[in-house]
């Protein structure tokens, strides 16, 4: 079955005019029926490509609870869709989540798709990089057959691995889209993370990165990294307090920074100055709107061995100790500011703090730890 990768993009209708469409229940049962019936008869594929695309041309009108309910339906059909068009259709999967419908339902296959994507880049970069001189394929100006054709005949990849190269590389930006916007909700990336699902995409992400720029991926990132229901032990090394709390869908240390000082500073537990009202707005729920407030640092975040974690980096990067995420606040070096807001502003983000733990504890807890690197060489 032939399919153009880029006739379905966005989810733009290529088929019959809206006045010839059917609903979008109708569409979508008729993709059922398309990708359950036989694909290798006169008409399977042509008959799969227009069902797909009577899909993209009906979701765009549809209302928010039709949407909704056909997401898990549509989803479903991914596993059994070839490469390139299974993309567009995660795209539209991930269309309906926006809408309403039920991310959990939809994030295996969703998921699962953008970690096949990943692989299949990394793969095409590694066959590049035996070769090199070569400038790589554009995805969006490309054909992939030539590509394809290369990699299978390069007597090291083979048909099926040159397909899953190709496939990859072509549709790795729509797969990261799809996957993100059901990443934005809480009930997607907390089994995500306990099944293992988050270090693997995040590994894959990361080796990515390393190695092309073709598609910026950090959003996605720093979301998959985000940390929800996480206990956060915070030592304050100048007072000999402690403090347990609380993240909540937290996807950057500027973020959580900001949140830190609130709740010690305004909060009445640690001097300093409380941060702005909306600066703290930004950092939980409020959107920027093209407004723009400064936030000021507080403290040195710390990791228990002295290393520091920097601002620009994710909570996840606070090591565990003793099975939970320990930060050591220092003062600061130099003063430091930044752009408030979320990195990723379609995800609120909360720190709730738990308890004030018992002088004891904290001095237990703080002997324990090392004292900061000098900024020489923390940077190295």
């Amino acid at each position: 079955m032939v399919f153009d990768p880029h006739s379905a993009q966005d989810g733009r209708p290529g088929g019959p005019s809206d006045s010839q469409q059917s609903p979008l229940a109708g569409a979508v049962g008729a993709l059922e029926a398309a990708v359950t019936g036989p694909a290798d008869g006169p008409d399977g594929g042509e008959r799969f490509e227009a069902a797909l695309r009577r899909v993209g041309g009906t979701l765009g009108p549809a209302g928010q609870a039709e949407s909704a309910a056909v997401g898990p339906r549509l989803a479903a059909l991914l596993t059994d869709t070839p490469p390139f068009p299974r993309a567009h259709l995660a795209m539209m999967v991930g269309a309906c989540v926006e809408r309403g419908a039920d991310p959990v339902a939809c994030a295996d296959q969703v998921l699962g798709g953008l970690r096949e994507a990943l692989t299949g880049a990394l793969l095409l970069l590694d066959r590049w990089a035996e070769d090199p001189g070569d400038a790589l394929p554009d995805p969006d100006r490309d054909d992939p057959g030539p590509v394809h054709a290369r990699l299978a005949g390069d007597g090291r990849t083979g048909p099926r691995h040159a397909l899953r190269a190709v496939a990859g590389w072509w549709t790795l930006d729509l797969w990261q889209r799809a996957a993100f916007a059901l990443c934005t909700h809480a009930a997607v990336r907390r089994p995500a993370r306990a099944e293992g699902v988050t270090e693997v995409l995040g590994e894959l992400i990361d080796r990515y990165r390393e190695r092309s720029e073709q598609h910026d991926l950090k959003g996605l990132r720093y979301l998959a990294a985000a940390l929800d229901d996480e206990p956060l032990l915070v030592l304050h090394r100048p007072s000999g307090t402690g403090y347990l709390f609380r993240m909540d869908g937290l996807t950057d240390n500027f973020q959580l920074h900001t949140l830190l000082a609130e709740a010690l500073i305004g909060g009445g537990h640690l001097p300093g100055t409380r941060p702005d009202p909306e600066v703290v707005a930004l950092s939980r729920t409020a959107w920027l709107d093209g407004r723009r407030f400064i936030a000021t640092g507080a403290f040195n975040l710390v990791a228990p061995d002295g290393g520091w974690i920097w601002n620009e980096g994710m909570p996840e990067s606070i090591p565990v100790v003793d099975g939970v995420r320990t930060l050591v606040l220092d003062p600061q070096p130099y003063e430091r500011s930044w752009a408030a807001g979320r990195f990723v502003e379609q995800v609120p983000g909360d720190l709730r703090l738990e308890r004030v733990l018992a002088p004891e504890e904290a001095a237990a807890r703080l002997a324990a730890a090392a004292p900061a690197l000098s900024f020489e060489q923390a940077a190295r």
